[in-house]
């Protein structure tokens, strides 16, 4: 991912959170240089996040694309869960 660096320099600002073809790797280097070496993820949902019509999971609009699996990570992260409630 490094070799997109040069992609986050600007002449007008400390950093730029706009990329050229990669723009998902550009948004998450650029998240990456506020973390000081905290563990993250990056999770590229803008495409998904907008239904122009009714889907089987999602009405039309916003869809929400990606919080079901962010709130069941959480879910059995969480403390007291046991191992055969995880699934």
């Amino acid at each position: 991912m490094r070799e997109y660096r040069d992609d986050l320099k600007s002449p007008v600002a400390d950093l730029k959170n706009v990329g050229g073809d990669a723009s998902t790797i550009i948004g998450a280097l650029f998240l990456g240089e506020f973390v000081d070496g905290i563990p993250w993820a990056h999770l590229d949902i803008a495409g998904p996040a907008f239904a122009d019509k009714e889907l089987p999971l999602a009405p039309r609009g916003a869809t929400g694309y990606g919080v079901r699996l962010l709130v069941e990570y959480l879910r059995r992260l969480a403390p007291g869960t046991s191992q055969a409630s995880r699934g």
